[in-house]
């Protein structure tokens, strides 16, 4: 008995300095991966650093402020992702039309009337933009803390509220980062390569964590999304804080040129031609890109489009929404890689090219309407937005000064979120007819009237310029001088003309090209 108690306590030890062997070697390859994972996103974070720190990008703090426009991206990206489980996709499609259009409704008119507030209110914080900044990301924050306690009662009314701070709060964070750009603009990077460059960041962020948060709101629901949401909100608000101080512009009563002058009023009126028709194409076409969302995605699944009549085990409905969605984050990505390519390029052509590019392309996806074609004028649309969008900051940053930048910023970002709004609403109403050719050719007609129009205008504007560019450098011809030009000859214009007036010349504004 004695010697089978030992033997027992003997066997038993070895078990023990087995399993403890084996523990120690589970914690060693542990440690192992979370080392080996430690170094990858390190390596990963450098690469980062080297890329948005590049051209200079470091020493102007045009760096910061890509990274800090990737973490207000992940933020936005995190709410959606926690909304849309919560609002639109958590009910049946023939229960969702209506709470989706009545968010778009709470979004629009509450928009019609901040609109003309958010640009002269950030116009007169000039001087403190950084906090500015840091203000709508905790701001944020806060509403994320809001809505995550009103996920679990469903309180609708709330989860609109703060859905519609956050989009206010969002576009107030999108009009000062395009208003400081030409304060961090490195010498040797164009402002559409800079706003091709935080763009493609944006893009790049977004489209990982549309994934992760996808996963995490599966995992530990849509209030802990939010919560979530507010942590990275918070961080990147003091993140705002440390961006370099020239940043900031100096205040009103500080600027010569501007003493005893009144505060200007910036409508879509009073922006000058070249930015009026980049806004208005830019119009057209995220008009069209909130009716294809809605549009697709109510007849994908409504069942209404050629390939999904028929069973296919292929292609069903979460497989064609993914295809989509993927056709339109390859188009943005490629939209902010062409920016960078045409920094060299006029972009006014540039804008007029991708309205005419998308009035192509759904033209066509009407008449060979099928799965492909919906790709493609998915992608193309994407592509046309991203890139209209980087040349129309490019106009506004070169053409309005900086007394007024932020409140015309203000204006262009009100009109495009209107026209999305607008345009979801027409492919929610579309896409009850269950036909793809109707609205496809709807839309094909208002974009095709609205690229007609901005060509007519604009070359009626560069005529116009010309005649008063010959009237002004052509001086009147006397009877003796008429009667010694030889026959046959073209007179000299600029032979005798009057020297440029320069006093005349505000030095303060930059020089609108009738040309673009």
């Amino acid at each position: 008995m004695g010697r089978g108690v030992a033997d027992a306590g003997r066997a038993t030890a070895r078990a023990g300095k087995a399993t403890a062997g084996g523990t120690a070697r589970a914690g060693r390859a542990t440690g192992r991966g979370v080392l080996a994972t430690g170094r990858g996103v390190r390596k990963v974070g450098q690469a980062t650093r080297r890329l948005t720190h590049a051209h200079g990008a470091d020493r102007t703090g045009l760096g910061r402020l890509i990274e800090l426009t990737a973490g207000h991206s992940a933020g936005d990206t995190l709410v959606t992702v926690a909304l849309a489980s919560t609002v639109f996709f958590g009910v049946p499609v023939g229960e969702a039309r209506g709470p989706v259009a009545l968010y778009l409704v709470i979004t629009m008119l509450p928009f019609a009337l901040l609109a003309p507030f958010v640009g002269p209110i950030l116009d007169r914080f000039r001087s403190g933009r950084r906090y500015v900044m840091a203000g709508t990301l905790f701001g944020r924050g806060l509403l994320c803390f809001a809505m995550a306690a009103a996920v679990g009662p469903q309180d609708l009314l709330t989860l609109f509220a703060g859905a519609l701070g956050v989009l206010v709060l969002s576009k107030a964070y999108n009009v000062s980062r395009a208003a400081i750009m030409p304060s961090v603009l490195p010498a040797d990077i164009t402002l559409v390569s800079a706003n091709a460059r935080v763009a493609l960041f944006s893009l790049v962020t977004a489209g990982v964590m549309v994934p992760v948060g996808a996963g995490l709101t599966l995992w530990l629901g849509s209030t802990m999304m939010l919560r979530v949401a507010m942590v990275v909100f918070l961080v990147a608000g003091v993140f705002a804080v440390r961006l370099p101080r020239h940043v900031d512009s100096p205040d009103l009563d500080e600027e010569t040129p501007e003493e005893g002058r009144a505060p200007r009023w910036r409508t879509l009126l009073k922006v000058g031609p070249a930015v009026g028709e980049a806004v208005w194409a830019n119009v057209a076409i995220r008009l069209f890109s909130g009716f294809l969302l809605f549009f697709l995605l109510f007849l994908v699944q409504d069942k209404g489009v050629p390939w999904l009549a028929v069973p296919d085990p292929f292609f069903d409905t979460p497989k064609t929404i993914a295809v989509l969605a993927a056709a339109a984050g390859i188009g943005g990505l490629i939209g902010a890689f062409a920016a960078n390519w045409t920094r060299n390029h006029a972009p006014g052509v540039v804008v007029l090219l991708t309205l005419g590019t998308t009035a192509v392309t759904t033209i066509l996806a009407a008449i060979f309407f099928g799965l492909w074609a919906a790709v493609a004028v998915s992608l193309i649309t994407a592509f046309a937005q991203e890139l209209g969008k980087l040349a129309l900051d490019a106009i506004v940053q070169r053409e309005i000064g900086e007394e007024v930048r932020s409140s015309t910023f203000g204006v262009v970002e009100a009109m495009l979120q209107l026209a999305w709004v607008f345009g979801g609403l027409i492919g929610l109403v579309l896409s009850l007819t269950e036909s793809s050719t109707a609205g496809l050719v709807t839309l094909a007609v208002v974009l095709t009237a609205v690229l007609g129009w901005l060509v007519v205008t604009r070359r009626t504007r560069i005529r116009a310029a010309n005649r008063r560019a010959r009237a002004q450098h052509q001086p009147a011809q006397t009877a003796e001088q008429a009667a010694e030009q030889p026959a046959g000859r073209r007179p000299d214009r600029y032979s005798d003309a009057e020297p440029l007036d320069t006093t005349k010349l505000d030095t303060t504004k930059p020089l609108t090209n009738p040309h673009g």
